[in-house]
């Protein structure tokens, strides 16, 4: 595994996200498979893996409760944990740390971050006195390092960035947002502050796990015994100033091909990223919903809509699989199909990608109604 220098500590180059760990079903919300996920985060601890990110909402907190019993057998200093502040969640901070900690079953966290910091959040984090708080715990040894989870405007992540001495900063980057999405501005920026970088969605929720059939075979014709997830990764292991990369490993099979990727340690080559940015161009041509499914909608939807579930299908279609594709959406009951939305436009304003989803959805109930006529 490697590592990096952070202040006094080594972190491994590679962490745990704890927003995707294996769960009963497909959705928002299902309990997690306690046993596999055991399994998953064992093997990451056994190959070196020692930063582990969790949040308040995640799995509808039993992210946090999982994680806190799970690291029971571990000694507390073998291991970092990552947690997150969500105004949207609980306002009141206080009470939300405190929570956090009995969940975890532990007297600090390691890394604490203000969650989804975007255009519509950033002023509420800067003055509703939670920097503040934080501040106080940090100087109580609660709260070792300080930063934020970023999901908004160029504009925004300099305002915050000349609000406070950040320790470090989460950015959702990956080769795709870096090429055709201008994310790589965000991480200049945060390079230009000398701001320690923490990486979220390095394969866009899963996106790159899977690209355009022609795409996919570019890649395996240059490196047939490497996964299409593996060259995302490595995309990471020679950009300077990256502290942590998080991947969401819901499966052992994707933590063993993320730590043979991390122990390898090879980054690409100048003919594979020519390789890879063909490839990843020709996906985003031919994508229309840059949904990365971290189902911060879903809560809020009054209608209990699986909102990314319906937008992968979306791009499955959109992708050249056809609109039959769209079918499997019928058989969902007629309350939870495209054609449910109201329109109220409550999961945009929770959209990090800032998609216009009640116009997909409305796109969706045409085709669907066309499919069933």
């Amino acid at each position: 595994m490697r590592y990096t220098d952070f202040k006094d500590k080594k972190l491994s180059l590679l962490g745990m996200g704890c927003m995707r760990f294996p769960q009963e079903g497909e959705g928002w919300g299902m309990p997690i498979i306690h046993d596999k996920a055991q399994e998953v985060i064992d093997q990451c601890m056994a190959k070196g893996i020692n930063y582990y990110d969790t949040a308040y909402i995640y799995h509808h907190g039993e992210s946090e409760t999982f994680l806190g019993e799970a690291m029971k057998k571990y000694p507390r200093d073998s291991y970092y944990i990552a947690d997150k502040y969500s105004m949207n969640a609980e306002p009141d901070f206080k009470k939300q740390f405190a929570t956090q900690l009995e969940r975890l079953q532990t007297d600090y966290i390691d890394f604490y971050l203000l969650h989804a910091v975007g255009d519509n959040t950033i002023d509420k984090y800067i003055t509703n006195g939670c920097i503040e708080y934080f501040e106080e715990l940090r100087a109580e040894g609660k709260i070792k390092h300080l930063g934020f989870s970023f999901h908004g405007s160029s504009d925004a992540l300099r305002k915050m960035t000349a609000r406070h001495n950040w320790d470090f900063a989460m950015i959702q980057l990956n080769y795709f947002d870096w090429w055709h999405c201008g994310h790589d501005d965000f991480y200049h920026h945060l390079r230009e502050k000398n701001i320690p970088i923490m990486i979220m969605e390095p394969v866009h929720g899963g996106l790159l796990a899977n690209l355009t059939e022609e795409g996919n075979k570019m890649l395996k014709d240059a490196q047939p015994d490497k996964s299409i997830a593996s060259w995302a990764m490595r995309f990471f292991l020679d950009l300077p100033g990256i502290a942590v990369v998080n991947s969401g490993m819901s499966s052992m099979e994707q933590a063993i091909d993320n730590l043979e990727t991390f122990s390898n340690d090879e980054p690409l080559s100048a003919e594979e990223k020519e390789i890879l940015k063909k490839a990843s161009t020709m996906l985003y041509e031919s994508i229309a919903a840059k949904c990365t499914a971290c189902k911060y909608c879903v809560p809020h939807c009054p209608m209990g809509i699986d909102i990314p579930y319906q937008l992968t299908t979306y791009n499955n279609y959109k992708t050249g699989g056809g609109e039959w594709r769209l079918n499997r959406l019928t058989v969902l009951p007629e309350d939870k199909q495209p054609g449910a939305c109201i329109h109220c436009g409550v999961c945009r304003t929770h959209c990090p990608q800032d998609l216009d989803i009640p116009a997909l959805m409305t796109e969706m109930d045409g085709i669907l109604d066309k499919l069933k006529g």
